[in-house]
């Protein structure tokens, strides 16, 4: 089970892993927090009254693409999208939307989910939120809130039978070393890369690369990922940023997406190349 903030966060992080592991015969769920109904739109040329206009259904829709291109399942948790407030001071979030949830109450939905799907490995993103979105922060605390009382049958008996998945990780997104080691490929190819400016401001960012424990082998789906991205057309420009690196390149210089192992209840010394280390052989053992 994956859990994401938004339709289309599904697509640009660890999406190429959920579609390896779909190949093998895995069910993987992804579980939406909100309908992204504040999310602007990103594309230019879906920029356009009528979009704007139906913009909750029009994601929906995108979502709906998106799910069948990778091959999941999809629960949406049923919150409204924060948006993401600009300026400074920054203003305040708008009354009842995600990020304003009280984590445990919010938490609910997701532990309902939990103990319907019975997942062995949830992701979700880091207390920071992978960046600092209020609803990225919201969905984090909601996951660790469910992963930790899911199992516990004293907990929420009307939420279904108690579940405890085993693994609990955090995407890992643009790492210094990733970012690096891609516009060096493109140097050397002789071609332009996106990131100069990136990387000469990049003691401003945070880097979590050496929290990373898992390195996933998933760049035979890296296409299938950019095709489910393209599918969230409101939010991803198909000229745009996202696809400057040819994929050749992606798949020879970082052929992995990359995670962070945040809770486990099995045997799994680190580092791995598989979400499942020390549960495939758990289950294989009963």
């Amino acid at each position: 089970m994956t859990v994401h903030a938004h339709p289309d966060d599904e697509s640009s992080k660890g999406a190429a892993t959920m579609a390896k592991y779909v190949a093998e015969g895995v069910q993987v769920l992804v579980a939406t927090c909100t309908g992204g109904e504040r999310g602007s739109v990103l594309n230019p040329k879906m920029d356009r009254p009528e979009v704007l206009a139906d913009i909750t259904n029009i994601r929906r829709a995108e979502m709906d693409r998106a799910r069948e291109i990778l091959g999941v399942e999809q629960a949406w948790l049923g919150f409204v999208d924060s948006g993401l407030p600009e300026g400074d001071p920054l203003p305040p979030l708008p009354e009842g939307c995600f990020g304003l949830q009280d984590p445990e109450e919010a938490a609910k939905p997701l532990i309902k989910l939990i103990r319907e799907f019975r997942p062995h490995v949830m992701t979700t993103y880091d207390e920071n939120g992978g960046y600092p979105h209020p609803d990225h922060i919201m969905c984090h605390k909601i996951s660790v809130v469910a992963f930790e009382k899911a199992g516990d049958p004293e907990l929420y008996p009307e939420l279904g039978e108690p579940w405890q998945p085993s693994k609990l990780y955090y995407n890992s997104g643009w790492t210094r070393a990733r970012m690096l080691a891609l516009h060096e490929g493109m140097l050397a190819a002789g071609l332009e890369s996106p990131y100069t400016e990136w990387l000469e401001k990049w003691a401003d960012r945070d880097d979590r690369g050496d929290k990373i424990t898992t390195r996933v082998e998933c760049g035979e789906y890296f296409e299938v990922r950019d095709d489910a991205l393209r599918a969230h057309a409101t939010q991803v420009d198909p000229d745009g940023f996202w696809f400057h690196i040819p994929l050749e390149m992606q798949q020879k210089v970082w052929p992995t997406e990359d995670f962070e192992l945040a809770r486990s209840l099995v045997d799994s010394p680190v580092p791995e190349s598989d979400l499942f280390a020390g549960i495939r052989e758990k289950v294989d053992a009963h």
